[in-house]
């Protein structure tokens, strides 16, 4: 088993529109106003930027993230990853009933030294922190959806 590679899956279920869920996590530049641990966005061009992400654990992840697919009319928002995680992630947004469901799945190698360092012992650890940021990010993506829809 190679303990530097994570695969990871969450479902969202969000009290939104589809368009609107899909619009929001396509505007990756503006994840810090609602996702508390993404920290930083920093556009390199139009279809690709640098990502600083720090959960609960004192350490920051920086990668940095290509567009591979855009695709509305699907509903896939899929990234290319290179730096401290090497791999990809991709978000499917569809209806459900009438709220809508945000599948998030993502593999990765990790290649930050520390994180390779601690690969047997911190693995359950590093999976906890990232369910936790995922968390995270489910309710601040609906409190900021929540938000637009009030403001109209």
């Amino acid at each position: 088993m190679d303990w530097t590679h994570y695969r990871f899956r969450s479902l969202w279920t969000l009290a939104a529109p589809p368009d609107d869920v899909y619009g929001a996590l396509a505007d990756a530049e503006h994840y810090p106003r609602w996702w508390p641990q993404v920290r930083e966005v920093t556009p390199v061009d139009e279809v690709s930027g640098v990502i600083r992400i720090r959960s609960v654990l004192p350490y920051d992840l920086v990668f940095t993230a290509g567009e591979v697919r855009r695709d509305r009319a699907a509903g896939i928002l899929e990234i290319a990853m290179t730096g401290d995680v090497d791999g990809w992630a991709r978000w499917t947004v569809a209806a459900d009933g009438p709220d809508t469901r945000a599948r998030y799945d993502q593999e990765v190698h990790v290649t930050k030294p520390l994180l390779r360092r601690f690969a047997v012992p911190g693995r359950p650890v590093f999976r906890a922190n990232h369910a936790l940021m995922m968390r995270a990010g489910r309710r601040g993506l609906a409190a900021h959806l929540r938000g637009n829809r009030e403001a109209v």
